[in-house]
Formats: structure tokens, sequence, C-alpha cells
């Protein structure tokens, strides 16, 4: 039996180099598969929900790429005027987002911009509405294998500021603030939520920590955004997005945060 009193979670030694690189596995599936070389767009989007995606390739806007090695993943091309921007779809989950992300640095992303619905946690305001994701409660385990063990991790403040500057020009509205990132969506307390309520924490997620920990480890460039649908299905009309006029402002969110990241 172990004799280490901490537990696996946080007590990596993360100077210590991988045995398992992205670029490798990328490489590998890529000739296993017989494929030509895919470099990805610049700017890239996780769109967890999907919701995005489907409308984007059923209205012939993102075009699938059969180039894409990736074993567990569909990647689309999506044309926004002068811009090409990479888009995969159902990348939910901490684990997997940031396995997909790293697959996409690996693969010439540059940006990448993330986007989800979440639990509304704060108090003051009613859902649908979008945050971006300035800071989140590492409560999942991921974000431990980049950045010692804390409470919070922090987005980069430059990148957020230049984010937020372009939303405001273009007339986007949007939050900014703190999410509770947790592996288990059906082990939300009423104590942890008041707990998280406490520390002005605004909504409850299930990546936006561990893909910071990446962001900050790695030197990337990756701005989380939420969609605050629901209050836990707590509410008559959780998980309201707005109807088809929700969908184009979550459109126009992504685009303008790539557009910014690209620019910056």
């Amino acid at each position: 039996m172990n004799s280490n009193p901490l537990p696996p979670i946080i007590s990596h030694d993360l100077a210590e180099p991988t045995i398992f690189n992205p670029g490798k596995l990328i490489e590998l599936s890529r000739l296993q598969k017989g494929l030509p070389p895919c470099p990805v767009p610049s700017g890239c989007l996780l769109d967890f929900d999907g919701e995005i995606l489907e409308y984007l390739a059923s209205s012939r806007q993102a075009e699938f790429d059969p180039n894409w090695p990736c074993f567990h993943t569909r990647l689309y091309r999506w044309k926004s005027g002068e811009n090409e921007f990479g888009i995969i779809g159902g990348t939910i989950g901490a684990p997997f987002a940031v396995l997909v992300a790293e697959e996409l640095f690996a693969s010439g992303c540059q940006s990448l911009v993330t986007l989800g619905s979440a639990g509304l946690i704060g108090e003051g305001i009613d859902p649908p509405f979008f945050i971006l994701i300035e800071g989140a409660l590492r409560d999942e385990g991921t974000s431990y294998h980049y950045l010692p063990p804390s409470s919070f991790v922090e987005a980069d403040r430059n990148i957020l500021k230049r984010v937020n500057s372009r939303l405001t020009e273009a007339g986007i509205p949007v939050h900014r603030g703190t999410t509770w990132t947790t592996d288990a969506p059906f082990r939300e307390t009423a104590s942890r939520a008041s707990q998280c309520r406490l520390q002005g924490v605004m909504a409850v997620e299930m990546e936006a920590a561990a893909l910071l920990a990446l962001a900050e480890a790695r030197k990337r460039k990756i701005v989380c955004l939420s969609h605050v649908t629901n209050q836990m299905a707590q509410g008559q009309n959780d998980f309201d997005k707005g109807g088809r006029s929700g969908l184009e402002t979550a459109i126009r969110l992504c685009e303008e945060t790539l557009r910014a990241l690209l620019s910056s």
C-alpha cells in the first residue's frame, strides 16, 4: 500500500515531462488512418452542448473535415466573414475538454474559445444570460495535473480586457464573473452551492477550471464562456436558452471572442 499521505490528485510532480504527448497521438492516428496532415484553423471553438455546431452544419456554414485524425471527435470548418474557425461539439466535462484542447493546440490552434451551459448560483439575476469567466473554483480533478493545488484558477486579465472591449463594441451583453467547476453535476448540494455563493460564484459548470489551468500552465490563449440557462432543474423555465434569438447571440458571442483573441 502507498505510504504517501497525500491523495494522488495533489501529489503530482508538475515539472516532470509527460510520456503521453498529444502531438504524437494525433500523428500516429493520422498515419494509422492514412490521412494527410490536417493543420486546424488558428481560432477554434469547443461547443460543449453541440447546438451551435448543429445549426452551422445544417445551414452549411460549417463543413465537416474528414482529415481530422482525432479518435474521439469530428472537426468542422466554420466560415464566418473573412475568418475560418474550427469547431468541435460535445466535448463536455473537464477531462474530455482538455484532452481535445491539447490536441487542437498540437495541430496548429492558437486561440481557443469554449461555450457550454451552466446552472445559476448567484442571486439578483435570472437566466438565461452569458458569463465571460474570470476565474473558476477547482472542484474537479484535471486542473491539478497542470497547476499546484489552490482553491481558484484565474483567467488572463489582459485577454479578458481585450475580449470584453470587443464584446462591448459589438453590443453583445455578457456578465463577468467566477464559476464553480465540478466533475459531478448530480452531486451539487444546497450547502456547497451556498458556500460558493458566499465566495462570489455566479454559476456552476464542468470545464472552466481545467481549461484555465491548461492555459496558465502551457501559456495558451483560452477564453471560457458560459450560458447560464437553469437553476439546476429547480425552476419552471429551466434550460430555456432564449430560442433562435439566444442561439444567434451565442454564435455572435463566440465569433467576436475568437476575433478578439486572434487579433491580440
